[in-house]
């Protein structure tokens, strides 16, 4: 801790050294990254009309930023364990704000692309950070409800994003989604430093400078195939070059970086193997990714059911929906209290087979003459299976990951995750047309939610090949277990 909190009574001292201080001061000041993600989703039509911007210019507003966040989640982390997950974490979150007052004052497209650009490089460093603090401050017996209370608060940002832009929108116009980044990011910024340890690296490191440029060029190459393929028609691009020749190229870069990586294993790597060879964080990072696709294929076709069918709005639909999200705040936090007690990896399966039988289940209630309500059910399951899936992705996966390397395991984690989502909304998107050209409407959207459901089951079933903790070890007290807890630098 700092010398302030250090020369304080004793009291005080205790509540800010307390993890849960910390927590708070994370989840408050990764607001800024997760309203931003979702509430320009919605500004998308005022984006166009006050920036002059075609189809093509606003989408990338929201392309770009995807963009060079998925290209640089791995190095973030890393730089986290090299020179401290709350020293980078403050640097991602500068940027974010900087370039959030940047894409405000933009006045061309060009502008708030560019700006976007460094939004995404400022979340790629703060992001993988939450959740490298988040292990380290924790004991191994609380971790699981942390990351349950992570979940929650997910959960309370998703179902707000759409609400709270569109407020935004309407009282300070589409500047407004970016100006209020400033002040959440000045206050969240003070909390992480009063409340948040150092956490400093314990000697120094060198930056991986070759694997950093071959895993960007390999990741720019597969995302932006995934972006630009449904525009494309997975098709050409640019001259001889195609999307899939585009994504091909990512993967063949991507084995150049593993094998310079082998090279590096001794000399600070930017990924260590020892967290790929951990077999529960390599099948959680895996499994990771099916939860996305699962939510992102409900958030696609539940909509496209109400206002094809139905005749809702898009902000009457997103309040319907909203329930999902709203149901998993309650669950997570006792799901991250079943992984403490019991271990993730039953857990885990149990939330896949219910957000898996909750998409299964809206398509079954989906009809052309069924009355909006009876989605109730499905939106409930699918929010219960949320609530309790996603706890014990992260208590699995970093159960046995070595604190300097958190900040490598986080990014590599997200990445798999944002790859997840990626492959999934392409994925639905590309079915979705196939059976919109052959059939009706109602028959297509629940023909397409057979997809996701089978990646949920997929995933259960993958989930088993997790190692379970052992009994012992499940059953230990605070007391044995505070012993095996997460070391301090």
């Amino acid at each position: 801790m700092s010398a302030a909190p250090a020369a304080a009574p004793a009291g005080l001292r205790a509540r800010l050294q307390s993890p849960w201080a910390a927590m708070f001061a994370i989840c408050f000041t990764q607001a800024v990254v997760l309203l931003d993600t979702t509430a320009v989703n919605v500004a998308v039509p005022s984006l166009g009309e006050g920036l002059h911007a075609g189809v093509d210019q606003v989408l990338w507003m929201i392309n770009a930023y995807l963009l060079s966040y998925a290209v640089l989640l791995v190095t973030g982390g890393r730089l986290g364990d090299l020179f401290g997950p709350r020293r980078i974490f403050l640097v991602g979150l500068a940027v974010f704000v900087a370039s959030s007052a940047l894409c405000g004052f933009a006045q061309t497209p060009g502008q708030a692309i560019a700006a976007r650009v460094f939004q995404g490089v400022g979340g790629a460093l703060q992001t993988p950070q939450a959740m490298a603090i988040i292990t380290r401050i924790f004991p191994a017996e609380r971790r699981g409800s942390a990351m349950g209370v992570w979940g929650s608060f997910a959960g309370i940002v998703a179902a707000a994003g759409p609400t709270l832009g569109g407020f935004l929108i309407s009282w300070l116009g589409w500047r407004g989604i970016f100006y209020i980044n400033i002040p959440i990011g000045l206050i969240g910024s003070v909390l992480v430093l009063t409340f948040v340890p150092p956490l400093e690296a314990s000697r120094k490191h060198r930056i991986d400078v070759l694997g950093s440029v071959l895993l960007s060029i390999a990741m720019f190459c597969v995302v932006y195939g995934l972006i630009e393929g449904e525009s494309h028609h997975w098709g050409t691009l640019w001259g001889p070059l195609s999307v899939p020749l585009l994504i091909a190229l990512g993967g063949a870069v991507l084995g150049v970086f593993l094998l310079v990586e082998r090279g590096r294993q001794g000399r600070d790597p930017l990924v260590p193997f020892p967290i790929l060879r951990n077999r529960n964080f390599t099948v959680m990072a895996v499994v990771v990714g099916a939860l996305p696709c699962g939510l992102g294929g409900m958030l696609l076709l539940t909509p496209l059911y109400l206002q094809q069918v139905h005749g809702f709005s898009a902000f009457r639909a997103g309040l319907l929906i909203a329930a999902a999200p709203l149901v998993s705040i309650f669950v997570a936090p006792y799901s991250g209290r079943l992984c403490d007690r019991f271990g993730g990896k039953y857990v885990m399966v149990a939330g896949l087979t219910l957000f898996g039988t909750g998409l299964g289940l809206l398509a079954a209630l989906i009809r052309a003459d069924a009355g909006w309500y009876v989605l109730l059910p499905g939106l409930a399951v699918v929010g219960l299976g949320m609530g309790v899936a996603f706890a014990p992705a992260g208590v699995v996966a970093f159960e046995k990951i070595e604190p300097e390397m958190s900040g490598a395991a986080s990014g590599l984690f997200n990445t798999t995750r944002l790859c997840g989502s990626l492959l999934g909304s392409a994925a639905v998107g590309a079915l979705l047309q196939a059976r919109l050209a052959h059939g009706a409407t109602t028959d297509a959207i629940r023909g397409t939610f057979l997809l996701p459901v089978s990646v949920m089951a997929a995933a259960a079933l993958a989930t088993l090949l997790v190692r379970s903790r052992p009994a012992a070890e499940a059953s230990a007290g605070p007391a044995e277990l505070a012993a095996a807890g997460p070391a301090k630098s």
